[in-house]
């Protein structure tokens, strides 16, 4: 405390007394604001700069490819003709189709795991940290090594299909089928994620006071009945909060769709994301993939303030 004292005091004195008068004067209001200004500058900077500058672009013809050109005013012209053109409402479909069925099977799957190693059962530990393994690799790393495994001639996924139903492992291509691909996509985000929404669901079983159980047992309500009274219920906040989280992700899916299949084959797999790519760095229409752009953020929010505000009436029971 002696030394502190003393690196107090040195640093009293270092500080010119000019300053030391204007701190002084500073209310506790003031000197948090003090300290909290640059983080909320940055943070201006970073996010909602950005974002007031895509609204801008999103009203004008501008190509980042010709920087030089004139820019020039088109109103809403692009609002119209994303709203009307048939490819990005395909588009969205197949972003639909992926976030429902990535989050019922990531929901159910993260649940079960959650409820059995809530059991506390021996290797509890070692099995919960197999289980979170997939949610520590980097993306490209997963898409990679899905990659590897999904090749039809050398990959160990359709060796193993081969061997659980017969079919020969050559007949069937994951990525390159148009009716497996999207399947392939959601089991490689199934695999990665899923330890995610464990994760939470185990946050919401753990918080289940024991007392709630032992009266339960003592009105000798069965393990059925206890859980659909019980657990169920007062870990639906949590499985909500786990739904909300991985349906915003998902609803910006690219990396994992870029890696495996790049949106293809043809148009199957072509999430919202890669139709923005494309209209941004391979047409370069810079103007149209901002109101693009807008017009998902403006979905994701709306979509998420719903929800939000039917979370909390859940959790408010």
């Amino acid at each position: 405390m002696n030394d502190l004292a003393k690196a107090s005091e040195l640093a009293a004195r270092a500080t010119p007394p000019g300053v030391a008068r204007r701190v002084r004067g500073l209310s506790d209001r003031a000197i948090a604001w003090v300290f909290i200004a640059p983080t909320i500058a940055l943070l201006l900077a970073i996010n909602i700069f950005p974002l007031i500058w895509t609204v801008y672009l999103s009203f004008t013809n501008y190509r980042a490819n010709r920087p030089n050109a004139e820019v020039k005013s088109v109103g809403l012209d692009w609002y119209s003709k994303i709203l009307t053109d048939p490819d990005v409402w395909a588009a969205m479909q197949v972003t639909a189709h992926f976030v429902i069925a990535t989050i019922v099977i990531q929901t159910v799957l993260g649940f079960g795991l959650a409820f059995l190693i809530d059991k506390k059962f021996r290797g509890h530990g070692v099995w919960t940290t197999i289980i979170l393994l997939p949610m520590m690799l980097s993306p490209a790393v997963v898409g990679n090594f899905w990659t590897f495994l999904y090749q039809p001639q050398i990959g160990l996924f359709n060796y193993a299909v081969s061997f659980l139903t017969g079919v020969p492992p050559s007949s069937f291509q994951m990525l390159g089928d148009v009716t497996l691909s999207p399947w392939a996509i959601v089991i490689v985000d199934c695999w990665m994620w899923t330890p995610y929404v464990m994760l939470i669901c185990l946050a919401g079983l753990r918080s289940i006071p024991d007392y709630i159980y032992e009266a339960a047992e003592v009105d000798r309500a069965s393990t059925w009945r206890q859980f659909w009274s019980i657990t169920l219920p007062m870990a639906l906040p949590f499985i909500m909060l786990a739904v909300l989280f991985r349906g915003i992700e998902n609803f910006k899916m690219f990396d994992m769709v870029n890696l495996l299949t790049g949106g293809g084959p043809g148009s199957t797999t072509e999430v919202a994301s890669i139709t923005l790519k494309r209209e941004a760095f391979e047409k370069w229409r810079t103007g149209y993939s901002s109101a693009f752009a807008i017009i998902l953020f403006v979905t994701v929010f709306g979509l998420a303030n719903i929800y939000v505000k039917a979370l909390n009436r859940v959790k408010q029971r």
